[in-house]
């Protein structure tokens, strides 16, 4: 179950992350309004950065290219509808 909210975690900070101007074109900002300790999982293995202190994230290149794989995973029959694959 650990790894589930680990990964819909990951995904839903893709989701409902955003690009900025100042930021490499492969990194997008999130707000981490997640669980600390699935948060630092996921920094621990490079899928996203950030200061304790800031209220959001970047994902990193791993983390997105993650993140779409899980999109296949978790949003099969949503895609298809709507030919997002």
């Amino acid at each position: 179950m650990e790894e589930k909210i680990k990964e819909l975690t990951l995904l839903l900070l893709y989701l409902t992350s955003w690009k900025e101007n100042d930021l490499p074109a492969d990194m997008r900002r999130s707000w981490k309004g997640y669980p600390f300790e699935v948060l630092n999982e996921l920094a621990d293995e490079d899928y996203i950065r950030g200061s304790i202190k800031s209220k959001s994230v970047y994902l990193t290149e791993s983390g997105i290219k993650e993140a779409k794989e899980l999109m296949k995973k978790y949003l099969k029959d949503d895609m298809a509808r709507n030919n997002l694959e």
